[in-house]
């Protein structure tokens, strides 16, 4: 596993960490640095800022364009592999969006159902085709 691809699960958990013990990502992350000697990638830092500065934009693109499935009825590690990867895709040019797509789909491969992997695959391929005009 890269350095990158590692930084991108890192970053999914303490998003997920967050979102489950109703704090803020940044408090997540200070408290992983305080608790355990677990080594925060820069990567992983810039991804959750990422999602955070743009938290409200991404989960609106999600909740538009997956069909028939509500951000609150979505696994919540998927949705967090989602705002990982809708990062990424959008709003980080030093990703390639083809490897923003594919690292979400191996993220949800590992880590969520079986179904996951395909719906994360449609839901980004979506948003990547929309990219031009989404960000107009």
């Amino acid at each position: 596993m890269s350095a990158r691809s590692k930084a991108r699960r890192r970053a999914m958990d303490i998003l997920f960490e967050a979102e489950q013990r109703s704090v803020s990502p940044l408090e997540a992350l200070q408290a992983r640095r305080e608790k355990t000697d677990t080594v925060i990638n820069g990567y992983s830092v810039e991804i959750i800022e990422g999602v955070m500065a743009h938290g409200t934009q991404i989960d609106e693109f999600l909740g538009t364009y997956s069909q028939g499935w509500t951000l609150d009825r979505m696994p919540a590690v998927d949705r967090m592999i989602l705002r990982v990867g809708t990062w990424e895709l959008l709003y980080n040019e030093d990703v390639p969006d083809t490897v923003a797509v594919s690292e979400a789909v191996q993220l949800a491969t590992m880590l969520s159902t079986d179904e996951s992997p395909t719906f994360i695959n449609g839901l980004l391929g979506r948003l990547q085709q929309l990219k031009p005009t989404l960000l107009a």
